[in-house]
């Protein structure tokens, strides 16, 4: 087969070429300073679009829309003073203010319909009622946590500013700093920073928010607080956090390609040096030329960003990958225009009353878990590796009535393979063997589906009709998942989900009038998108490709199974039997199922 590196999607904000040095004292603090309000999507230091203003919009619907977009979004030191531009001189201090900014955070809602207005009495005053879904708090490192208001609407009441013509004004309203998803869409650029698994030998993805308004000069800066204050909430038990008492001394500056960053770091080795090296230069993908690592003032390391990124891939090489299906209890593989094609990395004779299959390649060797029905229809996990074709395999002990598909995380320890797969309604681990072992787990309801990130440290769960996501940690072979974060989505009765990017998710459900559809989601549930609606039955089987390798498939492909028969997304047609290879003489006419990737 032919191997090609993944070449690994950031969804890192541009910066310039060269920014200006920020002028701040040797040995000072880190200065976090105020600025004006939030730009518009693709407006760089602020300009030159300007999001709405409490003058923009006459009618109270429309206002509150504009509120909801553009008060409290942007940098947060200004936060209040924003919101009360929207807020009457008498209603101002209803909204409790945060004295400090690090304390200030947003509630970030999803608006289910359009504002219900009441018509404006006799005083010429309004209310509004928006009807919302909670989606999550944004905090000041960046990071989108769970929801902690279960509030579904909220009441806004206006009247007219004066003079007359002078626009609207909220006389009453909620006590928490509110934007909708759309401004979080809009003016928080997402970004991507890194911290190391437990073993620090692999880098796994911590998804972030970057206001746009943010100077050029200060963005370097809020990165590297970010990685300095650990990772994410629900990331945490899968990964590695700098040392404790690891802070900046002061901004980080640059100028025309040199860079420089000052720590206070204890037991700064040249080991912890290297890793954090290769930490900055992926957590800071639009920077090139030098880096300076200074601890405690003393020039200790310098990293030439580019040369640190070839030099240490942020995922393993992996094969350009390939589609394949079940056809007739057998896998094989699709034909889809010009794509890589391969054959069945299996001898035939295991390669028998298949339901479902994960492989996967890790260096020279493939990794093999099918889930096949036994002579009394009930299912079994099949596991095998090696070199292909796999021609000894492990069958587990004990038959289920349902096993969804397999899942491998994708390990750099070859010697001691490891998967998770949701067997009659609860999560397990198997292994090389085909021992299954169960994983405790706080969620509610069945687990019907599970699906491992590219880094390997990061799984997806499906439990009682919900999602969620969850940090995987293998520790010689031991596999621990961390406590589940559910997501909010517009979606109900979850039936599958898997990786398409670095950060995202495709999911399948129900949507509000019940039709099923597919939607793409952010790890953190803050981006949520309709990519196919109207399917027409349930989705029983989803598979995703997250990577985008060089010359192979397009980002954001996946296939999944409805109604017993396969699609495809790209483009989005059925997958037909004709496009089904190596079919042996005799088979079965049927739908080709299950379908999955390759790489």
């Amino acid at each position: 087969m032919r191997r090609r590196a993944l070449a690994v999607l950031l969804a890192g904000l541009l910066l310039p070429a060269g920014l200006a040095g920020c002028g701040i004292p040797h040995e000072s603090e880190v200065q976090v300073d105020g600025s004006g309000p939030a730009a518009e999507a693709g407006a760089l230091n602020g300009s030159p679009a300007r999001p709405p203003t409490p003058t923009d919009s006459a009618e109270p619907g429309p206002f509150i829309e504009n509120y909801l977009l553009a008060a409290a979004a942007g940098e947060r030191e200004q936060a209040y003073a924003r919101v009360k531009e929207f807020i009457a001189q008498e209603a101002k201090s209803r909204l409790r203010e945060k004295q400090q900014s690090s304390e200030i955070e947003l509630t970030v809602v999803r608006l289910r319909e359009k504002p219900e207005v009441t018509p404006p009495n006799n005083q010429g005053t309004s209310e509004v009622t928006v009807k919302v879904q909670q989606v999550g708090v944004l905090r000041a490192d960046g990071t989108l946590a769970p929801p902690v208001a279960n509030e579904t609407e909220y009441v806004f009441k206006l009247r007219r500013a004066e003079p007359a013509g002078g626009g609207l004004l909220i006389t009453d309203l909620p006590n928490v700093l509110l934007i909708s998803d759309d401004a979080l869409r809009r003016y928080y650029p997402s970004r991507t920073i890194y911290f190391w698994n437990s073993d620090q030998s692999r880098l796994v993805p911590d998804l972030r928010y970057l206001p746009l308004s943010m100077p050029a000069e200060r963005r370097v800066t809020e990165v590297v607080k970010w990685l300095t204050g650990g990772p994410s909430d629900w990331l945490a038990p899968g990964v590695t956090g700098l040392p404790d008492g690891t802070r900046p001394i002061n901004n980080a500056t640059g100028a025309d390609g040199h860079w420089e960053v000052n720590l206070t770091m204890p037991g700064a080795n040249d080991e912890r040096l290297a890793l954090l090296a290769t930490q900055l230069a992926w957590a800071l993908p639009e920077l090139s030329g030098q880096l300076d690592l200074k601890i405690q003032n003393q020039q200790r390391r310098t990293v030439d960003l580019e040369q640190e990124r070839a030099a240490h891939a942020a995922y393993p090489a992996g094969d350009l990958p390939s589609r394949f299906t079940v056809y007739d209890g057998a896998i094989r593989p699709l034909a889809i225009g010009n794509e890589p094609r391969s054959g069945v990395p299996l001898a035939p004779a295991a390669n028998r009353n298949v339901v479902s299959a994960a492989l996967a390649h890790v260096g020279d060797q493939v990794l093999a878990a099918l889930v096949v029905t036994d002579a009394d229809r009930k299912q079994r996990l099949r596991v095998g590796s090696g070199p292909e074709p796999v021609a000894v395999f492990n069958t587990s002990a004990r038959a289920y009535g349902a096993i969804g598909r397999p899942t491998w995380l994708r390990s750099l320890d070859k010697d001691q393979p490891a998967g998770l797969v949701a067997a009659d309604g609860k999560l397990y681990r198997f292994d090389g063997t085909g021992a299954m072992s169960l994983v405790p787990l706080a969620v509610p309801g069945p687990v019907v589906a599970v699906a491992g990130s590219l880094d390997g440290h990061r799984i997806a769960l499906v439990s009682g009709g919900a999602l969620y996501v969850a940090a995987v940690s293998v520790d010689g072979g031991v596999v621990s998942v961390g406590q589940p974060r559910r997501l909010v989505t517009l979606l109900t009765s979850i039936s599958a989900a898997d990786w398409v990017a670095e950060n995202d998710l495709v999911l399948a459900g129900n949507e509000a009038d019940r039709r099923p559809a597919i939607h793409q989601i952010t790890v953190d549930g803050g981006r949520e998108t309709p990519l196919k609606r109207d399917i027409g039955a349930e989705v029983t089987q989803l598979a995703a490709y997250p990577g985008g390798a060089v010359g192979g498939l397009p980002s954001l492909s996946y296939m999944y199974e409805a109604n017993r028969t396969a699609y495809r997304n790209n483009p989005l047609d059925t997958i037909k039997r004709e496009q089904v290879l190596d079919v042996p003489a005799g088979s079965r006419a049927t739908n080709p199922t299950a379908p999955f990737f390759l790489y």
